[in-house]
C-alpha cells in the first residue's frame, strides 16, 4: 500500500501523477520569479520548485506563496538554516538530503520543524553526488549504490520520527535511472518524484525523458515528474503532459497522425502541427486523428473520436470510423474544431 504525503492541497500516493518543474531565475529577483510562477502554472504545472541558496531568499518563498495556487518546494543544499526560514515563511515540501546538513542535531531541528507545520521532506539523490564511502563499496553508480543512499537519508529521518518522505534518485544515464527506481520500489512505500537528470537540451532532453519516465510510469511506478531541460521550464511543463498522455495517463485530447506518404495531397505537416498546438487547450480526454488520406484514413484511425483525412485540396471529417462530410482544405481546422466542440 502506498504511502500518502500531502504537499500542499495535493496527495502524493494517491494514483494521480503530477506535473513539476523549477524556475531558473535566480532567487534574489523576486519579481521575475513570481511572473514564471504565474507562466508555468498556466500552462498547467503542479508543482513549483525554486532553489533557495541563502537564508534570506526565503522571501522569495512567501512571494510566490501569494502569487500563484500551486504548491511551492524549496531546494536547498546543506545549509539546515535555509530550511528553517524556508519552512517559517510557509513552504510546502523542502528538498534536502539529510545527510548533507551537519549533525544529528541539525537534521532533528528541520525534522521538527516540518513536522510542527506538516511539511513533507524530499530526499533528492543524485548519481553524481553520492557519498565516498558508497562509491567505494559499489565502485561505481549503481541502482544499489543509489537505493543504498537514499534509504539511509529515509533512515536518518526515521530516526528523528519523521515519515512524511517523498525519494527521488535521478541519474543522467537513462538505464541506470530506471534500473534504480524499479529496485527502490521494490523496496519502499514512499511516494517517488521522477526524472532523468541533466537530461540534455530540449530535443535530447525530452527523448531521454520520455524513455526514463515513461518506462517507469508504465510499470505503475512515479508520483510526480519531472522533465529536466536546458530550456524554458514551460517546455518542461509540455513535455511532462505529452509524456504522460502517451503512456494513457494524462487528461485532456491526444492527436494521432500518420507520418505521410505519396498519396498525400495536403500539406499534411503544417495540419498536424496546427491541430496539435489546438488541442493544447483542450481539456476534454479525447483522441483526435490527422490523416494524410481517405485510402485508409478513416479505417487506420477508426479509435479517433474525431478525425480528418486529406485529399485533393480538400478533406474528409470522420467520426469514429464513419464519415460525416468533405470540405475544403481551407476550412479544415475551422470544421474539426466544430466537430471536437461537439465530443
Amino acid at each position: 500500500m502506498k504511502k500518502n504525503v500531502k504537499v500542499g492541497g495535493l496527495t502524493l500516493g494517491s494514483g494521480k501523477i503530477y506535473v513539476q518543474s523549477m524556475l531558473n531565475i535566480p532567487a534574489d529577483d523576486v519579481e521575475n520569479s513570481v511572473r514564471q510562477a504565474t507562466e508555468l502554472e498556466r500552462a498547467g504545472c503542479e508543482i513549483i520548485r525554486a532553489a533557495v541558496p541563502k537564508p534570506e531568499n526565503a522571501a522569495l518563498i512567501a512571494a510566490l506563496k501569494n502569487a500563484v495556487s500551486v504548491p511551492i518546494v524549496a531546494d536547498i543544499h546543506f545549509d539546515y538554516k535555509i530550511a528553517l526560514a524556508c519552512i517559517e515563511a510557509g513552504v510546502d515540501k523542502v528538498r534536502i538530503n539529510p545527510g548533507n546538513i551537519g549533525g544529528a542535531d541539525r537534521v532533528k531541528a528541520v525534522a521538527d520543524a516540518c513536522r510542527k507545520r506538516g511539511v513533507p521532506i524530499r530526499i533528492g539523490v543524485n548519481s553524481g553526488s553520492l557519498e565516498r564511502g558508497l562509491l567505494e563499496k559499489y565502485g561505481s553508480p549503481t541502482p544499489e549504490t543509489l537505493v543504498e543512499s537514499a534509504l539511509g537519508h529515509v533512515k536518518l529521518l526515521n530516526d528523528c520520527d519523521f515519515d512524511d518522505i517523498v525519494i527521488s534518485i535521478k541519474s543522467s544515464d537513462v538505464r541506470l535511472t530506471i534500473a534504480a527506481y524499479r529496485l527502490l520500489a521494490e523496496k519502499t512505500d514512499y511516494p517517488l518524484h521522477l526524472g532523468v537528470t541533466e537530461a540534455g537540451t530540449e530535443r535530447m532532453g525530452v527523448l531521454k525523458s520520455a524513455v526514463g519516465i515513461g518506462s517507469l510510469l508504465c510499470d505503475g511506478i512515479g508520483d510526480t515528474i519531472r522533465v529536466s531541460l536546458t530550456a524554458d521550464p514551460i517546455k518542461e511543463v509540455y513535455a511532462a503532459q505529452d509524456i504522460l498522455r502517451a503512456c494513457g495517463l494524462g487528461g485532456g485530447a491526444e492527436i494521432v497522425s500518420c507520418p505521410t506518404c505519396g498519396r498525400t495531397k495536403i500539406d499534411l505537416i503544417s495540419l498536424a502541427n496546427r491541430v496539435e498546438e489546438m488541442l493544447r487547450d483542450v481539456d476534454k480526454p479525447i483522441k483526435v486523428a490527422v490523416m494524410g488520406c481517405a485510402v485508409n484514413g478513416p479505417g487506420e484511425a477508426r479509435e479517433a473520436d474525431i478525425g480528418i483525412a486529406g485529399g485533393d485540396g480538400e478533406g474528409i471529417i470522420f467520426r469514429k470510423g464513419e464519415i460525416l462530410r468533405k470540405v475544403s482544405e481551407d476550412k479544415i481546422l475551422d470544421e474539426l474544431k466544430k466537430e471536437i466542440g461537439k465530443c
